[in-house]
């Protein structure tokens, strides 16, 4: 049986009183982009939270290849995260300012137990020039790059893992113009070459009629019809 890369049913996440998403739908597919987008505060960043199952939901499911998250252990769900990593809309805050490029990028390798000390530091390199920085870059701290070379670092951390879900929660709202169409372009080559499927958050409309396949739009937590 072939199954959708994610699919979420009535998802339903509350913080007190307030319900910040409200019964939610959608799948996605390997290789497709789905934007949520909407305003400030419609609930797309917690739905994200709870696609990651970092936020656990109130209520609903989340599937991620067939295999139902919100029912499992933090046990159970160890060894699926390497499969769903998120790249974050603040590319300095996303990295830590004490340590060197590099070993952002090699800490999910030696946390889920994938590093080798003899190949490693190759692995790294190859992660840093598929997404457009020298390698030499992974002996900077991240106050020493750019926004954008920042973000670039952020997408190859993501990737150490091998994922199959990028979880991209306004990943170029930080960035100027011309530096946010090359992270886009970025992002639409490592698609088309590994096969990813991409949650994206934005509330930029037209960068999401550009980059997505499909569009979700959200308003108080729930979806809307465009």
């Amino acid at each position: 049986m072939s199954y959708p890369l994610l699919d979420v049913r009535d998802l339903v996440v509350r913080y007190g009183p307030v319900t910040a998403v409200d019964h939610v739908t959608f799948t996605l597919d390997a290789g497709e982009t789905l934007a949520l987008n909407g305003p400030s505060g419609c609930g797309k960043s917690s739905t994200a939270l709870a696609v990651l199952q970092l936020r656990r939901p109130d209520a609903g499911t989340v599937r991620f290849q067939g295999r139902e998250l919100t029912s499992m252990t933090e046990r159970e769900l160890r060894p699926l995260r390497p499969r769903m990593q998120p790249v974050f809309q603040d590319p300095y805050g996303s990295l830590s300012p004490r340590h060197r490029i590099r070993d952002a990028v090699s800490e999910p390798l030696k946390v889920h137990g994938r590093w080798n000390p003899a190949h490693g530091p190759a692995r790294v390199a190859e992660l840093l020039d598929r997404v457009g920085l020298d390698p030499s870059c992974g002996d900077r701290r991240p106050h020493e790059l750019s926004g954008g070379q920042c973000q670039r670092a952020g997408i190859a951390r993501a990737l150490a893992s091998d994922p199959q879900l990028l979880v991209l929660d306004e990943p170029v709202s930080a960035l100027d113009a011309s530096v946010r169409a090359g992270v886009l372009n970025l992002l639409a080559d490592l698609q088309d070459e590994l096969g990813l499927g991409y949650l994206f958050i934005c509330h930029d409309r037209p960068v999401v009629r550009h980059f997505a396949d499909r569009v979700i739009e959200m308003r108080d937590g729930r979806t809307v019809h465009p």
